[in-house]
């Protein structure tokens, strides 16, 4: 089930200190590792980022910057999720240092302003009820489906998804290249 989930972060929700939880998470081989810890300063994020990339590195698990895009840089990291309007305000010189470029996307329309910026991957949502966004009607798996449908690049699916097989398996029937993950894994 792991090789289609992709972890994202929230070290303030974890039970357990955040580094010694994502280790946990690498040892079971999820397809990324995504670092989103917004709430910190770009130093801040640089000095995670580095901890991070040590593990990601033990368990050769690829690390993905999230919104830090000059910190991936620094950090030799290829690969960053960006949302949507740091994505279109990108330059199209600095794109060329990414072999991956990732974004989330809430409607069709998003969706094909992501791919003509030249996203790699999509992660589509929420798909479920989530606490991630409180308040947030889901979307449901029919806006995934048409997501998945029109898309020529991988869609992942995001919001309210736990370590749940059928749930992810539901995914996978969309289309879904596979699910992104955040409590559940950080609560693991």
């Amino acid at each position: 089930m792991f090789e289609h989930i992709i972890c994202i972060t929230d070290r303030k929700i974890c039970t357990v200190p955040f580094l010694e939880q994502l280790e946990k998470i690498c040892r079971l081989k999820p397809q990324a590792v995504i670092l989103r810890e917004k709430d910190l300063t770009a130093d801040e994020y640089l000095a995670l980022a580095k901890q991070v990339q040590l593990i990601c590195e033990r368990y050769g698990l690829q690390l993905v910057a999230h919104s830090y895009w000059q910190v991936a840089l620094s950090l030799g990291i290829t690969a960053v999720h960006l949302p949507l309007p740091v994505l279109c305000s990108l330059p199209i010189s600095e794109r060329k240092h990414f072999k991956q470029i990732g974004t989330s996307v809430h409607s069709t329309e998003e969706a094909q302003e992501a791919i003509r910026l030249g996203a790699g991957y999509l992660m589509a949502g929420n798909v479920f009820a989530t606490s991630c966004k409180p308040g947030a009607a889901p979307k449901g798996v029919a806006f995934l489906q048409k997501i998945c449908a029109h898309s020529p690049v991988p869609v992942y699916a995001v919001g309210g998804m736990g370590l749940n097989r059928a749930q992810i398996e539901s995914v996978l029937a969309c289309g879904a290249a596979g699910a992104c993950l955040r409590s559940a894994l950080m609560q693991l």
